[in-house]
């Protein structure tokens, strides 16, 4: 079929009046999906099409399923509706631009307690997905470099880390042909541990990734006990076994909730951190942050220089073209909030999810694999007490238009079927009742018609 957007000019000026203003005298056959069309149609009307297809979408405010920033302030919107044409990687063209991102690496050294050597070494990247990818080159090549000092063969790199990894680790490990060794998990063992981790590493380890903030469960892993194992294996072997800390979420939730923690920069082995500036940065996607101890662990071969105002800004990215407004927007929040500001709604958050863990738990047919006391996300699983599964409560959650996912963990614990629930900052506790609420109602529906159950094709998980 040809389709044919009418021209406006054939339209008899009284029909025009009296047709209702909203675009379906203009489009009275479908549009093309698949190929451009051969005339246009005004602004508002190809506006309504695409706003009235979105409502399909899920509600961004009511997704407890994702990680990434659904709130930010008017102020916030328009200074990045403003800069939306200021391409990142252009340094020489937007210097200013080009300033901010390096104090908003400095800002994150100092906030991860970086030894003071001077000016910061990171940058702003396409979300921590790039940042971790980046983080695992500089671990490679400094691998390789060493093993080269040492004229030991270069051949067989592998990198250790807990199968709760984000796929992006998996990714890095196929495309850069590094060997991935996961520590799997076992019982009620969740993730990496260092006598776990220390069992895989050897001398043709590049690196061990810890993760603050699991995406299974919201939990952290013990960057500092690993950090002491490894000293010691290292000690004993003469090697030099780094970690790299994935902080996607928890970089920017610890040093606010949990200032004593040490996981960062202050543990001698940890020479880079990623973290998400549009998780808990509280950032719009996309924009991620990768800062190493100090310049040293960043190899020079790596960098790409470019001069601006008299200066050199070293640039080591994957990604070319991008909008700088995630990274204005990124120094905006660090200047409105600072740090109190970043502890007050994460505090808020976690109060709020630490709240609605112990009301699910409290509930009867569920119980808690965490409960929002790291990160503010939580897991939980149904018990002996549940006539349901966890896929049954998701979607029946879903028609209240709550986003609550339902999945079953890796490897070794795949018996396991969890729902997760990731509070952030625009979801508030009258949220949560409102959520809870319909979460009892739905335990009472799925209690009084079991054979909506007995017809499912999901399996039901207990813990």
């Amino acid at each position: 079929m040809v389709h044919k957007i009418v021209d406006l000019q054939e339209i008899d000026p009284e029909d025009a009046f009296l047709t209702p203003a909203y675009g379906g005298r203009v489009t009275s056959q479908p549009v093309p999906k698949y190929e451009i069309p051969t005339d246009g149609m005004p602004p508002q009307v190809a506006y309504n099409l695409i706003r009235d297809e979105l409502i399909l979408d899920g509600n961004s405010r009511l997704n407890l399923a994702t990680f990434v920033t659904t709130w930010m302030e008017d102020d916030a919107k328009r200074l990045m509706a403003e800069t939306f044409d200021k391409n990142m990687i252009d340094k020489d063209e937007y210097p200013q631009t080009a300033e901010i991102e390096l104090r908003c690496v400095n800002i994150l050294s100092r906030l991860w307690n970086a030894p003071e050597t001077g000016q910061a070494t990171g940058c702003s990247t396409v979300g921590s997905s790039e940042a971790a990818m980046l983080g695992g080159m500089a671990l490679k090549w400094k691998w390789r470099e060493r093993r080269k000092a040492q004229g030991k063969p270069t051949d067989k790199p592998n990198m250790v880390m807990g199968i709760n990894v984000q796929v992006c680790w998996e990714k890095f490990c196929r495309y850069w042909e590094i060997e991935p060794r996961f520590v799997p998990m076992e019982g009620d063992r969740y993730c990496l541990t260092a006598t776990e981790a220390t069992k895989l590493v050897d001398e043709n380890t590049i690196g061990v990734v810890a993760i603050m903030g699991s995406t299974f469960d919201g939990r952290y892993e013990n960057v500092k006990e690993l950090n002491d194992a490894l000293e010691t294996l290292n000690a004993e072997h003469g090697w030099e076994v780094p970690i790299h800390v994935d902080g996607a979420s928890g970089g920017f939730v610890a040093p606010f909730l949990q200032p004593e923690l040490e996981w960062d920069f202050r543990l001698p082995l940890v020479k880079s951190i990623n973290a998400s500036g549009h998780k808990f940065g509280l950032v719009f996607p996309g924009v991620g942050w990768i800062v190493w101890r100090d310049a040293t662990e960043l190899p020079e071969e790596l960098i790409f220089h470019c001069n601006y105002l008299g200066g050199d800004l070293p640039n080591f990215a994957l990604n070319f073209s991008r909008p700088g407004n995630q990274v204005l927007a990124q120094y905006y929040n660090f200047l409105r909030l600072g740090r109190d500001g970043y502890r007050r709604i994460h505090q808020n958050s976690q109060d709020v999810a630490l709240y609605l863990s112990g009301q699910i738990a409290e509930l009867g047919p569920f119980s808690l694999i965490s409960d929002g006391s790291d990160i503010p996300v939580f897991a939980f699983t149904t018990n002996e007490r549940a006539s349901f599964s966890v896929f049954d409560m998701s979607d029946k959650l879903r028609e209240h238009g709550w986003l609550v996912p339902a999945y079953t963990f890796p490897k070794n614990r795949e018996d396991l079927g969890v729902l997760r629930c990731v509070c952030k900052e625009g979801f508030t506790r009258d949220m949560a009742d409102m959520l809870f609420g319909h979460l009892a109602a739905a335990v009472k529906h799925f209690d009084s018609h079991p054979e909506q159950v007995a017809n499912s094709e999901r399996p039901s998980f207990h813990h």
